[in-house]
């Protein structure tokens, strides 16, 4: 007969170790992977139109940020439920319950540690928020801006036309839904004026800046619509991997898989 091989029994409900152990390692390997993937995805942007992927490039980050977010809960909830003391006394199921516990704290932890280090980012830059904020919304009204101030070749003179306060303008109409007529005036007699047309011309180039500007913010929010419900739908079946690693890992523990030698087992069955 073979030795009794000592195990150690649970003596807490909640062993805080293994937990922060498999959350350090799930972030540790989704830092690297991710890294991994933006300097690959950089390979697939050019600037010439021939050698530049960049649609697919978005779609695969999308899926290989998915696959991460999924892999590394899954390895952090079974590191947590591998490392976890066993608990003799329980069922089969109240065991596997714990063990999933463990996953869901895995889960939690880490989405704690993101959302601290997001917050701590946000207090180091929040002196040139609005700057960032700014330059985000110049960057989605850009081509309606572009097309007010564009000027004609025919034109004589070039009035002074602020861009700052032509895409303010245009940011405030779209958010209020509609051009108003004070708006559309001051603007088509700026670029009136700016590029030398008559004030029909200006009126329709305004009209059609102003849908360009409703476009591109609807474009952006859709965008930025889709990024959350990606990544909340990532989170959620990373939970989901993190239970289910955990439980793995606690089945693992109790069975001794995966953690035998070839050498260990030939030792355990010369000893029997």
């Amino acid at each position: 007969m073979g030795k009794d091989v000592a195990v150690r029994v649970e003596t807490r409900h909640v062993e805080w170790g293994a937990v922060f152990a498999g959350a350090v390692a799930a972030a540790a390997l989704s830092f690297v992977l991710l890294s991994a993937a933006a300097s690959l995805g950089l390979s697939l942007i050019s600037a010439y139109p021939g050698q530049s992927y960049a649609k697919s490039g978005g779609t695969i980050a999308a899926l290989w940020s998915l696959i991460v977010v999924i892999g590394t809960f899954f390895l952090g909830g079974y590191l947590a439920g591998r490392l976890r003391s066993s608990w003799r006394e329980g069922t089969a199921d109240e065991v596997a319950f714990r063990d999933g516990i463990h996953g869901l704290l895995v889960w939690s932890v880490g989405i704690l540690f993101g959302a601290l280090i997001a917050f701590v980012a946000a207090l180091t830059t929040v002196q040139s928020g609005a700057q960032v904020a700014g330059a985000a919304g110049d960057a989605a009204l850009a081509p309606a801006t572009d097309t007010l101030l564009r000027t004609s070749a025919t034109a004589a003179t070039t009035a002074p036309l602020d861009r700052g306060d032509v895409a303010r303008v245009l940011a405030a109409s779209v958010a209020n839904g509609q051009l108003s007529a004070n708006d559309r005036s001051y603007l088509a007699q700026a670029v009136a004026q700016r590029s030398g047309i008559p004030a029909a011309e200006a009126e329709k180039r305004v009209d059609t800046a102003f849908e360009d500007a409703r476009r591109a913010v609807e474009t952006a929010r859709k965008a930025t619509a889709a990024t959350g419900l990606l990544t909340v739908s990532a989170l959620l079946i990373g939970l989901v991997a993190a239970w289910y690693g955990a439980q793995r890992g606690g089945f693992n523990r109790d069975n001794n898989l995966w953690g035998r030698t070839p050498a260990m087992m030939r030792e355990r069955r010369a000893q029997d």
